[in-house]
């Protein structure tokens, strides 16, 4: 049976000679392992649409084995994510991400969405660090890990402002609460505020955003710790980061060919 579905490429392993095997997010039917037979051949039709970050249209085989890609267009390839290395690693960490954290063959209602957003994001020039976080954050919810952001995790209080985020508690705690953990994460009102921002923020509307180097970073320390505690994903993504933020990032940027 042929079915025609879009989706976009999470990532791509070699197999046999000349095969590639491709993890792809599809529209309407969650995450998909297609076969790509010839893709690794230079002249293989299926060469540019099997890249990583690809969105595309595809035609495939369903039958009692892996399913058969028989055509593939593409729709976007998000060209500035191939000249901007730093680009490429943080949309590399949101498809890993999400890639780890999903089900074959099950339907996640928004998640094509999140993810094809947060590519056009970062391809038409948005921080990748903080699209990164959005990401994550959302993604939490898909984790069964889900954190209580909108009053004190301990007494359930909205009426007193957060001073802490606990991850014991997986939440923030309030002036009352904050004794009960005294790992808790001291925030200030903006950090509660971003995070409460990036949690529910609609990526349709999300606007021109600039924050500091050390607020994006203890916001990234707050949220890995998280996952260590809640989800236990290791990315290799993240390490590839890490070693990027020691070197300037003006070494890995491409100059675009030109036609």
């Amino acid at each position: 049976m042929l079915i025609k579905q879009e989706g976009i490429i999470l990532k791509t392993i070699d197999y046999g000679e000349s095969n590639k095997i491709a993890t792809v997010l599809t529209k309407n039917s969650g995450k998909l392992s297609v076969m790509a037979k010839g893709a690794k051949k230079p002249n293989s039709r299926y060469a540019a649409v099997m890249q990583p970050f690809v969105y595309g249209s595809f035609v495939y085989f369903k039958g009692s084995g892996l399913p058969t890609i028989s055509q593939g267009e593409i729709i976007l390839s998000f060209k500035q994510l191939h000249y901007d290395l730093f680009k490429a690693a943080h949309a590399a960490y949101i498809t890993e991400l999400i890639e780890k954290l999903t089900e074959e063959r099950r339907p996640y209602v928004f998640l094509f969405d999140l993810l094809l957003l947060a590519l056009k994001q970062i391809d038409t020039g948005q921080d990748p660090e903080i699209i990164a976080r959005i990401v994550d954050l959302k993604m939490l919810t898909v984790a069964g890990a889900k954190p209580n952001l909108d009053g004190c995790a301990s007494c359930k209080s909205v009426e007193r402002d957060p001073i802490a985020f606990s991850i014991s508690f997986a939440g923030f705690l309030c002036s009352g609460c904050v004794h009960r953990d005294e790992r808790a994460y001291p925030v200030t009102l903006s950090m509660v505020k971003l995070i409460r921002t990036l949690f529910y923020v609609d990526l349709t509307k999300l606007g021109s955003i600039s924050i500091k180097r050390e607020t994006k970073e203890r916001l990234h320390q707050i949220i890995s710790s998280y996952y260590q505690e809640y989800v236990g994903v290791a990315l290799k993504s993240q390490r590839f980061i890490d070693q990027l933020k020691k070197v300037d990032g003006n070494h890995f940027k491409l100059d675009e060919k030109k036609d």
